[in-house]
Formats: C-alpha cells, structure tokens, sequence
C-alpha cells in the first residue's frame, strides 16, 4: 500500500482534493492512502509516506520539507489544486513514487 501525503496551510479545499484523488485512485484499483496534514506536521506525516505534494499555497516551504524527508517531495500546480483535478494530481504522485500502471 502507497502512501500520499498532501501538505497545506490548514485549508478545506485541500481536503475535497483528498476526496476526488480517493475517488480515482478507487477507480482504477490503486491501493493507496491519501491524506492531508498542515505544513508544520510534515515531519511527522511524512516520515513514512511514498509521496509528499504540497499545495500552491505552501509551495515556498518545498526546500525546507524536502530537506527533512527522504521520500520525493513536489508542489502542485495551481491549475490542478484550483479545479480540484484529483486524477491530475494522482498521475503526478504516481509519477513520482514511479508506480507503474502494471505495479498496483
């Protein structure tokens, strides 16, 4: 099982994007977790996760959450956060942690 960390300031909006990036990784039998946690949790969320992706709103604090973790680390784009395209922002962690569509 893959676990997604999203990362933001405390927002309600990053959590509807937890619940359609749910919705397609059920769709497509991704077995996964995804959750989202305020930036100052990251090392304690992220310590164990496959995949950290932080919202445009926090993205000037990549560096310092990159530096503290051992897992890939990347913002999303705001295109993708501001229409809440979880199937976007899915392919992007999956990308990331290098997850092969025969691999799940």
């Amino acid at each position: 099982m893959k676990k997604i960390v999203l990362l933001c300031a405390a927002g309600m909006s990053t959590n509807l994007l937890v619940n359609r990036m749910r919705e397609a990784a059920r769709l497509e039998g991704l077995d996964c977790t995804i959750d989202a946690f305020p930036t100052s949790q990251a090392a304690i969320h992220g310590k164990d996760a496959d995949v950290v992706l932080l919202g445009p709103q926090v993205r000037f604090e990549l560096k310092k959450v990159q530096a503290m973790l051992t897992c890939p680390v990347d913002s999303i784009d705001m295109v993708s956060y501001g229409t809440l395209n979880g199937r976007k922002v899915l392919d992007q962690a999956k990308k990331l942690m290098e997850v092969n569509d025969g691999t799940h």
